[in-house]
Parts: C-alpha cells; structure tokens; sequence
C-alpha cells in the first residue's frame, strides 16, 4: 500500500468512526470534533511510536474506552481488518435518556396533531376536498411535511436562522403551489404536484442536517432517514388499511355508513400525521429498520437489473422505439428514479471500507443498464421536441433525464473504478450527497419557472 492510499483509508476509518458516534443522539457535532481530535492526537502519537496507521487508529479508538466515556471500542471482523465498525451501546436507561424519549414522543405527538388538523383548516374558507382536488393534489404535502421538519428542528435544537430559512421555503412553496393561475387539466399544475414534494423533502432534510448542512456524512444520513422514513410510511399505510377495512365492515354491519368519515376525515388526517410519526419512528427506532432497508435494497437490486437488461435485449431485439408521450415519460422517469434510490441506499448501508464485491458488480451493471435507457429515452424526447415543439410535460422530462444521465454516467465510472481498487468507495458517497443541491435546484426551477415559462399551459 502507497503512503497515500494508507492516508485515504486511515482518512475513511476516522469517517466512519465519526459516523457512528454521531448515532447516540445525545451527542452533537461539536463533541465529535473534541472526541475526533483527541482521538487524531493519540493516533498521530503511536504512528510516530512506530506502529502502523490502522494499527495505531484500533490501539487508540481502545484507549479511548466507552462512548459514555469518550467512545466505545471498535470490533474486529477479519483477519486482515482491525475493525469494523463502532459498537453503539444499548443502554440508555438512565433518568436523562427516558426524560429526553418522553420529550421526543409529546413534540412528535403535538407535529402530528398539528398536520391532522391543519389539512382540515382549508374546509373553514370553503375549500372541500370532494370539490377541490387539485387544491389538495398541489398543498397535500404543505399540511405535513413544516410539522416533520419543526419536529426534526426541535430536536436538533436548529438556530434561528436556519428556522428563517426553513420558514421561507416553505412559504415559497406555498406561494408556488397557490399563486398561478393553473387549470384543473393543465401539465403544469401535474408537474408541480410532482415536484414540489421533491423540493420541500429536500427543504426538510435542511432540518435533519441542521447546522451541519455541507457535511457528505449528514446528507449521506438524510439519504438513509429517507429510506428508512418510507418503510416505516409504508408499514403505517398498510396498518392504516386494515383499520379503514375493519371500520368500514363493522360500522356498516350496524347500519352506519362511515364511507365520508373515513374519506373527508380518517384519510386524509392520518396520512399527513403519519408523515411525522414516521419521521419520530426513524429517530426513535432506528435499529428495526437498519436491518431491514438493506436486506430489501440487495433483493430489488439483482431484480432490477434483470428486468433492465431484459428490456435493453427486447429493444435490441424488437427495433421497436420508447414510446415519450406522458404515461410512458412517468414510467420511464419512475424508472430510473427508484434505479437512482436503490443505488443511494445501497450506499448509504454499505461499509465504506468493506473491498469491493459481487454485490458492488450487480449495482454497476443497473447503473450501465438504467444508464442505457436513460440515452434512448433522452434521444426520443429530444426527437419529439425538435419535430413537434416543446411542452412542459416534455421539457420537465427532458431536464431530469440530463440529470439522471450525469449523475448516473459518473457513478458508473466511480464503481468501475472502484472495482478496481483505483477509487476508494467515499468517492461514490461523496458525489451523490453533492449532488443532492441539484436536484433540489431543478424541482424549484420545474415549479416557479415552468409554469408562467409555458404561459401555464
């Protein structure tokens, strides 16, 4: 190993240990900074002893005792790795972590009330959500995403102004949603119900970064919240049906039809709350869903990438062009975006310094594969603009799949690289988070630009 290889991975081992002491909630950015330089300090001394860099960072990470103390050791996986990863202390039964939980529950349970009632507030000045749909199909996420970002700001205790500027956001997102004159059938009006969703997610995560907001190993954390946020949304929607199911049934054998109940209150309430209960889960049981999320990533992964090679050979075979009018420009888009999520979190759950593997070729061979149509697919819409004129439909997809094509293109290289052992993995990690501002760019453009852009057709 170079001297500067040793340096990058000794560099990646004192990520990774931040990582995961970052994991007790308890602990902020600024003691990681006081435990990573007392840490840097006794390894830098035992280099200088004679011992080698990962030798050095396993003897001093031990020195350093328990996390209630500093930090807890690190654990040994195999022979030829010191560690593996920071072994996070159950026990957090003391009088201060049980008052902090019960704080967490009250604030989660106060945010979800809030976004429960506030989805009603619209009725009070007439707006009904049986009469206006596309009033609710543009706000929906207005009612609860504020309430899971005030949730995740006041337990990052955020700064006031950052909380400025999460306030502002959001109020541009409302003004956004509400102040173009957009018809119940107009593409602009289905491209902002797409898409600013997207932008205030990435607002939220501005909350969940909190004072930390250039740091790749906290967006690489949003990323994970992400995932983790959608399983457990999942999981609450599933339960949320086998209630409504078991009210409809047992109501109607009485004779009480509970079918406006349940449309104009129960659904619409309970979905916008469990946003932020999903969000409290994340926080509060984050353990459950780590198991979870990478298992179902590395069985979606090798599907995937089947069903894209499949498709790629039917192309081939066919000679038959995509299809780019707007039910097929969604599909395809939905595509690569869960390609582009099963590859974040893929990274996001994967030990940056475990070596490469078999799992690490079938991601590159998705990646080339979505890669692949993603170029046909831009080659079509480009096609149909040049002959029949740009529509907003067609302009949104056409940006989004520029940012898929880069995004995906120089991942691809990265993994080839990393392959073999030219790039360390933290490259990948890196890239994605930077580019996260991107996208979140491209949503705002999409939903104040696009609509008086095509004279809100």
């Amino acid at each position: 190993m170079t001297p500067r290889e040793g340096q990058d991975d000794l560099e990646a081992q004192f990520e990774q240990w931040r990582h995961y002491v970052l994991r007790r909630r308890e602990l902020q950015p600024s003691d990681a900074d006081e435990l990573e330089d007392h840490l840097r300090g006794s390894v830098d001394g035992l280099v200088a002893a004679g011992l080698s860099a990962e030798e050095a960072f396993l003897v001093a990470v031990k020195r350093m005792g328990s996390l209630d103390e500093l930090s807890r050791e690190f654990a040994r996986e195999h022979s030829d790795r010191l560690w593996k990863q920071l072994v996070l202390t159950g026990e957090t039964g003391s009088a201060a972590a049980d008052t902090r939980s019960r704080r967490d529950l009250w604030a989660m349970v106060v945010c979800a009330a809030g976004a429960a009632v506030s989805v009603k507030v619209p009725e009070l000045f007439g707006i009904g959500l049986k009469e206006d749909g596309a009033f609710y199909a543009r706000n929906l996420t207005l009612f609860a995403l504020p309430w899971l970002a005030a949730f995740l700001a006041w337990r990052r205790q955020v700064r006031r102004p950052l909380i400025g500027i999460l306030v502002a956001l959001f109020a541009l997102g409302a003004v956004a949603a509400n102040a173009y004159p957009l018809a119940d059938t107009s593409q602009s009006l289905v491209l902002t119900s797409v898409h600013l969703p997207i932008a205030l997610w990435l607002v939220v995560g501005l909350a969940y970064v909190a004072d930390d907001w250039r740091s790749s190993r906290r967006r690489m954390d949003f990323i994970r919240f992400t995932g983790e946020w959608f399983v457990y949304f999942v999981l609450i929607a599933l339960g949320g049906g086998v209630l409504v199911a078991f009210l409809f049934g047992t109501f109607e054998a009485i004779g009480i039809a509970p079918e406006d109940f349940i449309a104009q209150w129960l659904l619409p309430s309970g979905a916008v709350a469990a946003v932020v209960v999903a969000g409290w889960l994340v926080e509060a049981k984050q353990s459950v869903v780590e198991n979870i999320a990478p298992v179902l990533t590395r069985l979606f992964t090798p599907l995937f990438t089947a069903a894209l090679l499949a498709f790629l050979v039917a192309v081939v075979w066919t000679t038959t062009g995509i299809d780019v009018e707007r039910e097929a420009l969604i599909l395809f888009d939905l595509l690569l975006v869960v390609v582009l999520g099963l590859l974040l979190y893929s990274i996001s759950a994967r030990d940056p310094l475990a070596p490469p593997g078999l799992f690490d070729k079938l991601q590159l061979a998705l990646v080339v594969s979505a890669l692949a149509i993603d170029v046909l697919v831009l080659v079509e819409i480009t096609g149909r603009i040049t002959e029949y004129g740009a529509t907003p439909n067609k302009a949104a997809a056409l940006g989004e799949n520029v940012l898929l094509l880069a995004n995906l293109a120089w991942s691809a290289w990265l993994l080839l690289r990393f392959l073999r052992r030219l790039t360390p993995f933290a490259a990948l990690e890196r890239w994605q988070t930077g580019y996260l501002p991107v996208y979140a760019a491209w949503t705002w453009i999409v939903v104040l630009v696009f609509p008086p852009l095509f004279s809100y057709v």
